[in-house]
């Protein structure tokens, strides 16, 4: 059983990742960490977690975790998974693992000094959702792939919210961007060449609420748009010379809505409608996770390619500002 170490008691960890780990049939809980003893004490006591610290480092020393589950606010990211690293844990951290893509060199660094396993924590990679959608792409499903459209949108104002708060990392880009791009990656196996992109900012924030993004491919074309001030949405469609793939709940999937992938053949005459109730995400993500720090199989998320997906994001800032094209 992996051990993990819980570093905040932050809202995701406290819903959805806690509960997964301590799920998961190779993983457990058996510390939470927070800079007020009493908040990591009543998290611990609500999960039955044996262990409680006042600090992160008091928790990175002990002997009692073998890994880390890191979802601290986005700017601190960097800096506590190579603290981490350097102590010999293992790092499950939250998405994006930094803010530049050449922030990710350090972590590699002591990744590899170290011998660790340390992973981004997109979690749709390892829903099998995204397993059929890559599957049938590979398979000539729908053809020739042409065009890939998606769109991830919810609506928060709150000045209190990390989202809103550009000091600690906040922005749609960084929060909800990297999902449409990770995902067209994962899928289709392919990088994008080249981008065009238009960004608004809030003007009481500073941060970025609102993006729309075309992405050169090669072979194919990848429009999208995101917001954190618009009604929720949710979609990413796969469209080909022979048909098209439609996941309906394509990031949040055991929570927004039917776990679903349709395939519609060219001439609308026929479909295929693949279901996948209750994958719990986060449970396969932690199993995978354990799996490659034990050195079995599982295929987790490298910083090779966290750099590579949080480049395409860096690549949107930089097209924002111009006209024309903006290399990746």
């Amino acid at each position: 059983m992996l051990r993990f170490g819980i570093m905040s008691t932050a809202k995701i960890g406290r819903e959805l990742v806690v509960p997964a780990i301590q799920d998961a049939e190779n993983a457990v809980v058996t510390a939470i960490a927070s800079r007020d003893m009493a908040k990591a004490r009543a998290m611990a006591d609500r999960f039955s977690v044996p262990h409680a610290f006042g600090s992160y480092e008091d928790m990175l020393a002990s002997d009692v975790i073998d890994a880390v589950y890191i979802p601290l606010p986005t700017s601190q990211h960097v800096e506590w998974s190579i603290k981490a690293a350097n102590a010999g844990k293992h790092v499950l951290c939250e998405k994006p693992i930094a803010l530049k893509a050449d922030e990710i060199d350090a972590i590699i660094e002591a990744r590899d000094r170290n011998k660790v396993v340390v992973s981004e924590a997109f979690m749709v990679t390892y829903t099998p959702v995204w397993h059929k959608v890559r599957e049938l792409l590979a398979a000539g499903a729908i053809g020739q792939l042409k065009m890939v459209q998606g769109s991830f949108t919810y609506f928060n104002r709150d000045p209190g919210n990390m989202r809103n708060i550009p000091e600690l990392g906040g922005g749609a880009l960084p929060d909800i961007g990297v999902y449409p791009t990770i995902t067209t990656r994962f899928a289709t196996g392919k990088e994008p060449q080249r981008i065009q992109a238009t960004i608004e900012r809030d003007p009481q924030f500073g941060t970025d609420i609102y993006s729309s993004v075309k992405a050169d491919f090669g072979d194919f074309e990848l429009n999208f748009y995101i917001s954190t001030q618009m009604a929720n949405r949710q979609l990413m469609v796969f469209h080909g010379t022979d048909g098209f793939i439609e996941v309906k709940s394509p990031f949040n999937a055991d929570r927004w809505g039917a776990e679903e992938v349709e395939l519609t053949n060219r001439s609308h005459d026929g479909s295929q409608i693949f279901r996948f109730p209750d994958s719990r995400q986060y449970k396969l993500e932690t199993e995978a996770f354990a799996r490659a720090v034990a050195g079995t199989t599982g295929e987790v998320v490298t910083l090779e390619n966290s750099k590579a997906n949080q480049r395409f994001i860096d690549a949107i800032y930089r097209a924002a500002a111009k006209d024309g094209w903006e290399t990746v």
